[in-house]
């Protein structure tokens, strides 16, 4: 897996990184066991895969660029799934290229938006815009490939619930059941199964189903499969860098988010 840190993911508040240490977070503690043994307010996502022995995980440090198929170590082409967590900052038209690729030829691509007007670094471009432009300006497919798009919402607070699939892997997986999410300011997906039959919604904000309101939501392109979350707080683990002001949404009792995370990866990674 790769985590994506080249799009200010640590920029004002935010801290969605798995170690300080990149690439590689081993540097950081060989053999760790919890989430403060690594630094990154997305530590335990990383340590929880970690410790299952079957998954070996990197960063693209800041400065970095988002390429397929060009032979560097921290290509793409090298990875099962890469993660973008909450970018704040507008892939270049050679990363969308190379994102969309990637999937195409069989890549998992994990996509975490925040609510719109979450600009954190100021440059005019917040995550949902950043996302909808991934997908409508990619020189691969620029027709909705995935079959949704991030609404333009700042949904203040809810419980999204998951809906009742026994069969779903990413809600039924090997690190737990799915219930349902946190929504604590974040944004929804629209949902156009025309566009692409596999979009699927799997949690929802409370009193919407169908095509509106999905705030979890995963499709196929081509033979990769892409996953995509309303909310960063929900990947937030309470711990990170110092100065930062970080919540714990990975633990929060109001849902399953730890599973639904990395029952999602599973599936990206076509471990599940």
């Amino acid at each position: 897996m790769l985590f994506d840190n080249t799009k200010a993911e640590t920029a004002g508040n935010a801290d969605w990184i798995i170690s300080t240490s990149q690439p590689d977070p081993l540097a950081q503690n060989a053999n760790p066991t919890t989430e403060k043994s690594w630094t990154g307010a997305l530590s335990a996502w990383g340590v929880a895969l970690q410790k299952t022995g079957a998954y070996s995980l990197k960063t693209l440090p800041a400065g970095s660029t988002i390429t397929y198929g060009t032979g560097g170590a921290l290509d793409l082409a090298n990875f099962d799934t890469f993660v973008l967590p909450e970018p704040n900052v507008r892939l270049s038209t050679a990363e969308k290229t190379a994102v969309l690729k990637f999937v195409q030829n069989g890549g998992g691509l994990f996509l975490i938006s925040d609510h719109t007007a979450s600009d954190r670094n100021n440059d005019g471009w917040d995550s949902p815009k950043i996302i909808n432009d991934l997908l409508t300006s990619n020189g691969v497919d620029n027709t909705d490939p995935f079959g949704f798009s991030v609404d333009l919402l700042n949904i203040t607070t809810d419980n999204p619930r998951a809906i009742g699939d026994s069969t779903n892997p990413v809600l039924h997986g090997s690190f737990g059941t799915v219930s349902g999410s946190i929504l604590r300011n974040g944004t929804t997906f629209t949902l156009k199964p025309a566009d692409n039959a596999a979009v699927k919604g799997l949690v929802y904000r409370t009193g919407y189903s169908g095509n509106t309101g999905a705030f979890f939501v995963t499709s196929t392109f081509g033979s990769g499969r892409v996953a995509i979350w309303g909310d960063s707080s929900t990947i937030d683990d309470g711990t990170g860098q110092s100065g930062n002001t970080l919540y714990n949404g990975w633990d929060d009792p109001a849902g399953t988010d730890a599973a639904l995370a990395l029952n999602a990866t599973a599936w990206l990674s076509k471990a599940s």
